[in-house]
């Protein structure tokens, strides 16, 4: 089982009580800073925050960003703002300090400089012992193991998934899973983007307090920021965080205009995809094709651009299907209640674990796509994702 230390340092802890100086900062600093500048995951994280409903949130090909509904102020600011309302600032995963917050919430400490993927705990390969959770699922299906197990055992009442939308697609949309049934609809690993966040307003609407929420990186440091920064009413019924590993999303435009108009392959007729090394994807008549990646970059999220985590370094457990075996899942565990959640289930026979230093390849790629995420983090943004990569001379 590797391990990292998670010791806190006192020299690096979270402020002491009485400290903090007040939040200042309101949309138009969010619009000019991270927003405009092309920092803005999508995650959606301010419109989940925001407690006057004037964030909406384009989920549609080339868009997946939020914009501000009032229209007297323009689009770079907001009445509420002016007014002293923050919620939009302290809620956002790229605004300012963000990482060294979150590290300091969860860890009670931060991220030094040889934990280019993050600080955590335990690394294993871990699958799932449900023959059926194993096949629906992307490589060992842990996630949904996961969701169902926790489900089962009351430690949540609900998930923050993407479905597939309608019959035969493959755009990825906001979903709410509530039992086994909708947690395997959400089986399998999209490549396009889906703001899981947005569902929570469904999860309200029925009442569920106990969520889990499946994101990739950028959505699962939603809640630690917004906790550290005191915007926790919005993030607090999500108990668990669980990260997906991921170097970037594209466009939902990439079927037609790559997949469909160069190699004949329907979307509609596409059963699975996944990324080793090449954009692998199989058809529903059995036949397999690879598209080279670099042919996939033109359709990039912009805000993938600049994204610098690749390893979900702030949920309690973070995974990913890279490796040399397909049916196993790359499992990154960064808290106590990840630890608990996943030797639980180990104990149950609910799912398979070997250490994860049985695949070396997989955590030594981990670390390496971890390295090249951070150097995309710009050099004028806030230098903290960029600890750890060498410093570059001046000119």
């Amino acid at each position: 089982m590797a391990d990292a230390s998670t010791t806190a340092s006192p020299a690096t802890g979270p402020p002491a009580a009485g400290t903090r100086k007040a939040w200042p900062h309101q949309w138009k600093e969010l619009y000019e800073e991270v927003i405009d500048t092309g920092l803005c995951t999508g995650c959606a994280g301010c419109v989940i925050a925001c407690p006057h409903d004037v964030i909406g949130y384009r989920h549609e090909p080339g868009a997946y960003k939020p914009f501000h509904l009032e229209e007297e102020l323009g689009h770079d600011d907001c009445g509420h703002g002016v007014k002293g309302c923050t919620s939009c600032t302290r809620a956002c995963p790229r605004f300012r300090n963000w990482e060294t917050e979150a590290d300091r919430h969860l860890f009670a400490r931060e991220r030094r400089p040889d934990e280019v993927s993050g600080i955590y705990r335990d690394i294993l390969l871990t699958r799932a012992g449900d023959k059926a959770v194993h096949e629906l699922g992307q490589d060992g299906g842990l996630v949904s193991a996961i969701l169902i197990w926790c489900l089962d055992n009351r430690v949540i009442d609900g998930a923050l998934v993407s479905h597939l939308e309608g019959d035969g697609g493959w755009k990825a949309i906001p979903a709410l899973a509530t039992d086994r049934g909708s947690v395997l609809a959400a089986a399998g690993s999209r490549y396009t983007y889906s703001a899981n966040t947005l569902a929570l307003t469904e999860a309200r609407e029925q009442g569920l307090q106990s969520l889990a929420l499946v994101g990739m990186s950028c959505q699962t440091s939603i809640g630690p920021v917004m906790w550290h920064r005191k915007v926790g009413k919005a993030g607090r019924p999500i108990k668990l965080n669980i990260g997906l590993l991921c170097s970037k999303s594209f466009d939902d435009s990439i079927f037609e205009e790559l997949f469909e108009a160069k190699y004949r392959l329907r979307k509609d007729k596409i059963a699975k995809m996944n990324i080793k090394g090449v954009f692998q994807i199989w058809m529903d008549n059995g036949d397999y094709h690879e598209v080279p990646l670099k042919e996939c970059h033109a359709w990039t999220r912009e805000g993938c651009n600049h994204c610098p985590d690749f390893a979900a370094e702030h949920a309690d457990i973070s995974t990913g299907g890279i490796g040399e075996d397909n049916d196993w899942t790359l499992t990154i565990v960064r808290t106590e209640l990840g630890r608990h959640i996943i030797s639980t289930m180990v104990d149950e026979g609910v799912i398979e674990a070997r250490p994860g230093d049985s695949d070396p390849g997989a955590i030594a790629l981990m670390h390496k796509l971890a390295a090249k995420s951070r150097s995309r983090w710009p050099e004028w943004a806030n230098p903290s994702a960029r600890v750890g990569l060498p410093v570059t001379a001046a000119p």
